[in-house]
């Protein structure tokens, strides 16, 4: 074999070896900074309610209000989560005190659980697309929506105005993060499904930190205490009460 064949025929070997191993040939040994920039793809379908009035004020920011639907509502058929809450609410009346938001209704897909972080990045998106006041974002949710509208206002206490968790439950140890937060808290004594006692617990821990929650039980519900609590007009009365940065130690 004449020396230039060797030659290309070892630096093809080494090549393919190079290849192979992923270019660990070429690493170098020892600890080194690096970094790892992929981007993650994160898709949530949802339903968006604008006010009839969006878009005819310029420059007019609307508040908005992030709704977390139940387990039964888990899927890939968005127009399920019209089933309950606010989207059910505004399928209908035209008279009601939640017309006057931007309504955002996401759906947690099949066997999966509400992750905060996913949410979080839908605000920003529906925040940068639409007319939305920011000191003005309100969470709420209902059983497993109740769940995470506490875990996710624990994890993100300085994006929502104001919170209000409906039949659902927490980590007691985490409301810290919620100590100036106004809450109202909502819950049926007959609960069979999650018990009212997942509800005290938050309250009781809000209190010893100095934030005066409220609390609404409804002595004869049963796990059903959502559409008492979404008909009801002073619930969007006490959301705009409140904006993003108004230190407050009572829920009012």
């Amino acid at each position: 074999m004449q020396p230039t064949v060797r030659f290309f025929t070892s630096l093809v070997v080494s090549l393919v070896a190079w290849l192979v191993c992923g270019g660990a040939l070429a690493a170098e040994t020892g600890q080194h900074p690096q970094t790892m920039d992929k981007q993650v793809e994160i898709k949530v379908n949802y339903l968006l309610y604008l006010p009839a009035d969006y878009g005819k004020e310029q420059g007019k920011k609307f508040p908005l209000i992030l709704f977390l639907h139940g387990a039964g509502e888990r899927g890939d058929d968005i127009n399920v989560v019209k089933k309950h809450g606010p989207p059910k609410l505004l399928e209908g009346r035209t008279d009601l005190a939640v017309k006057d938001f931007i309504v955002v209704s996401p759906q947690c897909p099949a066997n999966k659980w509400w992750e905060p972080r996913d949410l979080i990045t839908l605000l920003d998106d529906v925040s940068q697309k639409y007319a939305v006041d920011p000191d003005r974002v309100y969470l709420t949710g209902l059983s497993m929506g109740g769940f995470g509208t506490w875990e996710t206002a624990s994890r993100f206490p300085e994006r929502f105005a104001a919170i209000a968790p409906i039949c659902g439950g927490g980590d007691p140890r985490r409301v810290r993060q919620m100590k100036d937060m106004p809450v109202w808290v909502f819950h049926g004594d007959k609960d069979p499904t999650v018990p009212v006692q997942r509800s005290v617990e938050m309250v009781e821990a809000l209190k010893q930190i100095g934030n005066e929650a409220k609390f609404t039980r409804y002595p004869e519900a049963g796990h059903d205490s959502w559409t008492v609590t979404y008909n009801n007009p002073e619930l969007y009365q006490w959301f705009l009460e409140h904006k993003r940065g108004e230190k407050t130690a009572s829920a009012k």
